[in-house]
């Protein structure tokens, strides 16, 4: 049986996909020739591999709504932290986003931090730290690289503490002023 949509009379049946059956197929199989009822083609199966391994790239992803608010936990396995409510808790993390509206308190250890809204605590930025226009960070922050647009707010006892190989390249010329306020 062949699905046909919009055919007029006088144009010719295609199939709709290498999966459908053709007009010139014989009955009961696909328009390749296989059965209709045979189990998949070995050619599929390797997509399911890929397929996963696609998967931990995206990684797992938390998303903490507007007006939601999540107070007294730990935050564990969770690649990416999206926060657009409040969060009170502890995380390990690769990467954390706070929204314009979002609001974390507590102590978070990540790889990446983007911060357009707040984040009052500890912060151990491993990678880079970015505070945008609208982003206020105070506490104890430790950070490896920061960004702050004109108009982000960076407060509290700040340290750098990029790795070896950056303080190695950095040698003794100049520290980012915040690193001062030790």
């Amino acid at each position: 049986m062949a699905l046909q949509f919009g055919k007029r009379d006088n144009e010719q049946a295609r199939p709709l996909g290498s999966g459908m059956a053709s007009p010139r197929s014989a009955p009961g199989t696909y328009g390749n020739g296989a059965p209709i009822n045979s189990t998949p083609e070995p050619q599929a199966q390797p997509a399911t591999p890929a397929a996963a391994s696609a998967a931990p790239e995206g990684g797992s992803k938390l998303i903490v709504g507007p007006n939601i608010k999540l107070k007294g936990v730990e935050i564990q396995d969770c690649d990416t932290l999206f926060v657009e409510g409040t969060v009170e808790a502890t995380m390990d993390s690769r990467v954390i986003q706070i929204a314009q509206q979002g609001m974390f308190k507590g102590s978070a250890e990540v790889d990446v931090a983007e911060i357009h809204g707040a984040f009052d605590g500890n912060l151990t930025v491993r990678q880079k730290l970015v505070i945008h226009a609208t982003g206020k960070v105070a506490g104890r922050i430790r950070y490896g690289k920061v960004v702050i647009e004109e108009g982000g707010q960076l407060s509290g006892d700040i340290e750098c503490a990029a790795g070896s190989t950056a303080k190695a390249s950095a040698g003794s010329s100049a520290k980012p002023s915040m690193a001062l306020a030790a």
